[in-house]
């Protein structure tokens, strides 16, 4: 596969609608994952090129500027012509994400999709926010007026780059915020991509700044600027309390956090155990394991143990591992040589501890970051494997007996993301999903994530919710104005 396929139009910084080199005229190289080859060196920004992007986006966010004068309407005609113009380029922007990230083009694909949609879900809601009136007491016509909170900082994760571009554009945009996004360094060239078209669609100048650069320097910048009014960060818990830190040191920025997990998804003996198996095998291996609430620990109730785990290593097993361009390719590359040694690390640490491999355990030759689709049984909670967020290709089959048990197992997490369980008794399901600590629940499904329904996490998953109209919420400042009559 030659790298040349789509060329990488832009690898520069993206601030007041122009592409521009860093101030320390600093680069870093992002890679396919797949044969470890360096696609383009891009620009490193830091913290005097968040400067610069601040500065435009307060610029834009001045009372009598374009953007703030802008109908609403208008701004949702904006958003809908992005969206249309992403959907018009989807195969060049998943050609790049996938030589990017490593995953399947088809996932690309569909991930493009869903970021278009999002788009259009919230272009449609940029002239419905408005606030209530209220029968207040005493001689005086009280109201509401919902207003953007103003500067936004925007850090998104390499699993899903153009898809959480999306979920945080959409709703800041349709309330009328300023960005500065800061994409992963590993997997900046979508965005960048992205940000060309937002200067087709008719952004003004300063409305949208994409600032690729590491998280010590440009995150950071971020986190800690004191003109920027919130920052919306996905991510690890470990970087999520740094960022609430600095948010709080600097400003007291508003922070909104969505973080690791270790989710539980439970399998009773009343459902089909061939369904289960897939439906779990899904929970898991989706996105090369690299999603924040794969169902990883997955719960089964003894009954059914033995042959569940029998029917999941042939799952993992069958699974075609390869170039992410390949059509036949099921699994690709983990995204870096980071997060492919921090797996097979976890893998040996699962075998060391007593768990029993019965799919894949190593990595898959030498030329790009691929590991095998990994089974392991005999799983107890108190293993590393069982414990801590792996974001890789690894189920563990955890052994249960009873609802009550298998509740208090399913909490004894640090994270809250989400929860499933597959069961044909309702009374079941319904005692589960009332008291498993769950940002989202899936019942006899996993990991169906809408647009019109509400992301979020409790514990240290994080809090604030993306997506639906609650995704709004985080970009809205209430404003309650008081009249005497």
């Amino acid at each position: 596969m030659a790298n040349s396929k789509v060329k990488v139009l832009y690898n520069q910084l993206f601030i007041n609608n122009k592409f521009v080199d860093a101030v320390s005229g600093k680069t870093f190289p992002t890679t396919n994952p797949a044969n470890k080859q360096k696609i383009i060196d891009v620009a490193e920004g830091d913290k005097a090129d968040i400067d610069l992007a601040v500065n435009a986006a307060r610029v834009a966010f001045l009372p009598d500027s374009e953007w703030r004068t802008m109908d609403s309407s208008a701004r949702g005609q904006l958003m809908y012509k992005l969206a249309t113009l992403i959907e018009e380029n989807k195969n060049d922007l998943a050609y790049l994400e996938s030589l990017d990230n490593g995953k399947p083009l088809e996932d690309s694909l569909l991930d493009i999709s869903m970021a278009v949609s999002t788009y259009q879900y919230y272009a449609g809601f940029a002239d419905k926010i408005h606030g209530k009136t209220i029968p207040a007491d005493g001689p005086y016509i009280a109201f509401t007026k919902l207003q953007p909170v103003g500067v936004v900082g925007q850090i998104i994760p390499w699993n899903y780059p153009i898809l959480m571009m999306a979920w945080k554009l959409g709703p800041a945009l349709a309330t009328g915020c300023t960005i500065i996004l800061k994409p992963a360094e590993q997997t900046p060239l979508t965005a960048l991509h992205v940000a060309a078209l937002t200067k087709k669609a008719g952004f003004p100048d300063g409305v949208i700044n994409v600032v690729p650069g590491y998280g010590p320097t440009a995150g950071h910048a971020i986190s800690s600027h004191p003109d920027i009014n919130k920052v919306a960060f996905t991510g690890s818990t470990e970087v999520g309390k740094l960022i609430m830190v600095e948010a709080a040191k600097s400003n007291l920025k508003r922070v909104s956090l969505e973080l690791g997990g270790k989710s539980p998804l439970v399998v009773f003996d009343d459902f089909d155990v061939n369904e289960a198996a897939a439906i779990a095998h899904g929970a898991v291996f989706a996105n090369m394991g690299q999603n924040c609430c794969a169902g990883s620990r997955t719960f089964v109730q003894e009954g059914i143990y033995d042959e569940f785990v029998k029917i999941a290593s042939n799952l993992a097993s069958e699974k075609k591992v390869g170039d992410q361009f390949d059509a036949t390719t099921q699994v690709g590359p983990l995204v870096s040589e980071e997060q492919y040694n921090k797996v097979l690390d976890m893998i040996e640490s699962g075998k060391q501890e007593g768990a029993k491999v019965e799919a894949g355990g190593s990595k898959v030759g030498d030329t790009g970051y691929f590991v095998y689709p990994t089974v392991f049984s005999n799983v107890t909670d108190d293993m590393k494997i069982a414990r801590e967020e792996i974001f890789g290709p690894v189920q563990q089959i955890i052994k249960f007996k009873t609802i009550d048990e298998v509740i208090k197992r399913a909490n004894k997490t640090k994270y809250g993301l989400a929860a499933g369980v597959l069961t044909k008794d309702l009374s079941t399901a319904l005692k589960y999903m009332e008291n498993v600590d769950a940002g989202s629940m899936w019942i006899n499904c996993y990991d169906i994530v809408n647009t019109q329904c509400p992301f979020g996490g409790f514990k240290q998953s994080g809090f604030g919710r993306e997506l639906g109209a609650d995704g709004l919420k985080e970009y809205l400042e209430i404003k309650t104005v008081t009249i005497r009559k």
